[in-house]
């Protein structure tokens, strides 16, 4: 067995930099049954060869164990992998050690961290990416892509980078002390205001409704857009995204949308409607 010790780990920093470099392929082998075990286990084979390399049954047990089920924002997963690592380190060097707990662990950490991850990366900082980037790139302006792309990358990749060598260390003591004062599901609650905020900024910003129609006697038209920014500024953007909100609720899919818009856009613009 690999001995280990507070001070000194048995991991090295090459056995760190793979699984920060192969937890970018988390979702490339995603299935309906396991999800993203196959990658997940990917990610940890450079800790299991270190740390079993001399125990074929050991290793054989710890790769069965990673492939069961995973499910957990691809971002923050290092963070996940550290914790784990850390339990097959402890495992490799206590011969009384139960195998069983690093399951345990893995599955009672998945959800905590996917709600988290999913909230802030997907609910908030993706959105806020979306109406930066679109802001941008509706004038013409080549930093839209640019900051989409920067907005939404370095933070994933500083949280992968950092996450692991917090999970390492001491990521079971973290979640257990986030779990037991609330600091998980306050976060996961600001993060989805904080996204439902920037979502209703950009449907008034980004958004662009307007009914060009002209009403009135000759030489004194006006448009009815008028009229409907008096009653309620923005008010047609929001009908459209209710409109939207409701078709998808009805299990709409986003591409008969998406054709239905165009083709609704296409004959409103031709009857000089909008």
């Amino acid at each position: 067995m690999t001995t280990n010790s507070k001070n000194e780990r048995a991991l090295t920093k090459k056995d760190l930099r793979q699984v920060f470099t192969r937890s970018c392929t988390l979702d490339s082998a995603w299935n309906y049954e396991r999800q993203q075990h196959i990658n997940f286990c990917y990610m940890m084979i450079p800790v299991l060869k270190r740390l079993y390399k001399d125990d074929s049954a050991a290793m054989s047990r710890a790769l069965k164990r990673h492939l069961e089920f995973m499910a957990c924002t691809p971002h923050i997963v290092t963070l996940l992998a550290g914790v784990c690592a850390s339990m097959e380190e402890e495992n490799a060097a206590n011969s009384d050690f139960d195998e069983s707990t690093i399951s345990a662990v893995k599955v009672s950490l998945m959800g905590p961290m996917a709600a988290v991850g999913d909230s802030f990366f997907w609910g908030t900082l993706l959105t806020i990416a979306i109406g930066v980037g679109v802001s941008f790139s509706s004038s013409g302006n080549i930093m839209g892509p640019i900051l989409f792309l920067l907005i939404i990358n370095v933070p994933a990749f500083l949280v992968r980078f950092y996450g692991l060598r917090i999970g390492l260390n001491n990521g079971m003591k973290f979640f257990a002390d986030a779990s037991n004062s609330d600091t998980i599901a306050r976060i996961t609650k600001v993060a989805s205001i904080l996204g439902l905020m920037v979502v209703g900024a950009m449907v008034a910003t980004t958004v662009s409704f307007s009914i060009t129609y002209e009403v009135g006697v000759e030489g004194a038209m006006t448009p009815i857009q008028t009229y409907i920014d008096q009653i309620m500024p923005c008010l047609l953007p929001a009908v459209a995204f209710f409109v939207m909100y409701y078709l998808l609720g009805k299990k709409i899919k986003t591409t008969t949308i998406l054709i239905f818009l165009i083709v609704f856009s296409c004959v409103g613009c031709y009857l000089g409607i909008f």
